[in-house]
């Protein structure tokens, strides 16, 4: 059996379609596909490498660089032919994505370079890519090219090129900004945990500066999915050969998935007029060449690279997709429920997940019309929950059970109930109630003839400091400037009649018989002092409860992000006036309670008997 019908024999055709599918899906975005994946600097051979494995040719011109990644398929079929298109970013706009899916080319049966090059030429230009047009701007392309070869000669095999990292700008294509960029997409190819990475270096420079390998090492840390190729064996210095082959063994700078090294065309080859056979050219190098004519033929040569790609890709892919290749794969995720696999499961979670997200969106508001629609739903469900919520008929809908929050009524009757009970056990200032003492003293009309009577106050202790708090709920955001949270000493303090005494003596007047009437303002000032805090506390608690409320709700019957983020900015202004004006109320009320202006006739009563 030669190389190629044993390639043919690994081959697992279902399999490698249903990645495929699943890639062009955009599924690789959410859940991580098996991949093979070619990586390098643009100076590693990492395009002639490509070329040996897949028979394509891949331009040469600097102006035709990779600037997108490339998705190669081949298949085994009857019908010789070649289909090229393009995948479009998932970050496309609509249009953008309807220009660059219907750009095709279908039903090839050849291609040459100079066609390719032609291929490629266009393929920048509807990408706009700078230098195919002079308003183009882009350097690099999230877009996918993809390439589909099939034909009854050839074997089952999928790989995704993607642009050569550089440091040096190439003027009027490249950028400075543009060598971080490409850094980045290779990178975010590399971290799937499920892609072999086949990391293109050449063997001539040393493998300290090679930066591909670096990035490798970050993606995979242990090499279990990093393949080595060693390139332009010929171009290595006398002398450094034993260095490289180490490498190529294994004994240094190991890989788990260990070293291959081919031989790509020289320059002198590329500039022929003649088409000359690269891979009878290699097979002589290696055969001929030491030290490289010594080591196993399963290391060297493009031909052993390619085989050793199909068992990789092969092995990977039957282990995430255990029985797919005795199923049909039927266009759509919802038919992947056969899988055994972590993939699977991945994916129908994202399914799930997905679905969930696209029915909370609701039906389609692309015209005016379906937008006020939209927003009408929106807003009578929100009048109905309320209605259900300030009413407590929290059976009314399951929300109330999965967010306890979204019970108005309950909260604010409990934040009611608290804030009785902390007035009236905190609200006041002194104690009213005390253990009877003697009186500090006893005035007769013989003691007043005889001179003022100084009155002594026995000393009190003063109770321990005990702050509390007067809210139960903490601020929402951007209403920390408007809401209060205030600390009061949270017991009354003992003493009142020595506390009376200390008043009355310190604000007595000429009277006869009765006493000051400015004392009850200023006793009932003293007496109430803690009321703003208090009342503050509760008028700021019930604001954050109907904030947290509305925000719950808007989340509950919303699951747009922009669209919630949007509602509750419109309605922040109108929001904020109402709370505001819930605060001047309450300060308005402390001010009329706490001014000792009455009409009640009982009050007077009181103080004629």
């Amino acid at each position: 059996m030669d190389v190629t019908e044993a390639i043919q024999g690994l081959g697992e055709p279902r399999l490698l379609e249903t990645i495929d599918k699943l890639v062009e899906l955009h599924i690789g975005d959410t859940v991580a596909l098996p991949q093979l994946l070619v990586v390098g600097d643009q100076s590693s051979g990492k395009s002639s490498v490509l070329e040996g494995l897949t028979g394509l040719p891949f331009p040469r011109a600097s102006t035709l660089c990779t600037r997108f990644a490339t998705q190669i398929i081949f298949r085994r079929t009857s019908i010789q032919t070649i289909d090229i298109s393009i995948i479009p970013s998932r970050h496309s706009s609509k249009e953008d994505a309807e220009r660059l899916t219907a750009w095709k080319k279908p039903g090839l049966t050849s291609l040459d370079r100079k066609t390719f090059a032609q291929i490629f030429e266009e393929v920048n230009e509807i990408m706009n890519l700078r230098g195919s047009s002079p308003s183009a701007q882009r350097s690099f392309s999230n877009d996918v090219l993809k390439i589909e070869v099939a034909g009854p000669d050839q074997q089952h095999l999928s790989v995704i090129d993607v642009p050569g990292i550089f440091r040096k700008v190439t003027p009027g294509i490249t950028s400075p900004e543009d060598i971080p960029n490409i850094k980045n997409m290779v990178q975010q190819y590399m971290e799937n945990p499920r892609s072999v990475i086949l990391a293109v270096i050449s063997a001539n420079v040393d493998i300290a500066n090679q930066e591909i390998l670096d990035m490798a090492e970050r993606c995979d840390p242990d090499g279990q999915r990093t393949l080595g190729v060693l390139t332009k064996p010929d171009l290595i210095d006398r002398g450094a050969e034993g260095s490289v082959l180490d490498l190529l063994l294994g004994t240094a700078h190991k890989l788990n998935l260990g070293w291959s090294m081919v031989k790509n065309p020289g320059q002198e080859d590329l500039n022929r007029e003649d088409e000359i056979d690269r891979h009878s050219v290699e097979r002589a190098f290696f055969r001929t060449k030491a030290p490289w004519c010594t080591v196993d033929k399963d290391r060297v040569g493009t031909d052993s690279l390619r085989l050793r790609l199909v068992e990789l890709l092969t092995e990977i892919v039957r282990k995430e997709f255990n029985n797919v290749a005795r199923k049909h794969f039927v266009v759509g995720i919802r038919h992947l429920a056969h899988c055994t696999s972590q993939v699977r499961t991945d994916v129908n979670q994202a399914l799930k997940t997905s679905e969930k997200k696209l029915e909370a969106l609701g039906p389609s508001r692309e015209t005016k019309e379906q937008q006020r629609r939209y927003l009408q739903t929106l807003a009578t469900r929100f009048q109905a929950m309320t209605a259900w919520a300030i009413e407590a008929q929290y059976g009314s809908d399951d929300a109330f059970d999965l967010n306890y929050g979204l019970r108005l009524a309950t909260e604010v009757v409990n934040r009611n109930r608290s804030f009785s009970d902390d007035v009236w056990h905190k609200g006041h200032t002194m104690k009213f109630k005390q253990t009877p003492i003697a009186p500090v003293c006893e005035v007769s009309y013989e003691t007043i003839r005889e001179g003022p009577v100084p009155v002594v106050i026995p000393d009190i202790p003063k109770p321990a400091m005990d702050p509390a708090n007067t809210r139960e709920t903490s601020n929402p955001p951007n209403l920390d400037d408007l809401l209060f949270n205030e600390r009061i000493h949270a017991t009354p303090q003992d003493g009142i009649i020595e506390w009376l005494h200390d008043v009355y003596n310190e604000s007595r007047g000429f009277e006869i018989g009765t006493f000051n009437a400015s004392l009850v303002p200023i006793m009932w000032k003293k007496q109430s002092s803690k009321w703003k805090d208090l009342a503050l506390g509760y008028t700021s608690d019930i604001i954050s409860i109907s904030h947290n409320y509305i925000h719950d709700l808007l989340e509950e019957i919303c699951e747009d992000d922009r669209i919630r983020k949007n509602l509750l900015a419109i309605m922040m202004d109108k929001l904020i006036e109402r709370y505001q004006q819930a605060i001047d109320q309450t300060k308005l009320i402390l001010q009329v309670e706490r001014s000792p202006l009455t009409v009640n006739h009982y009050f007077a009563d009181n103080m004629a008997k």
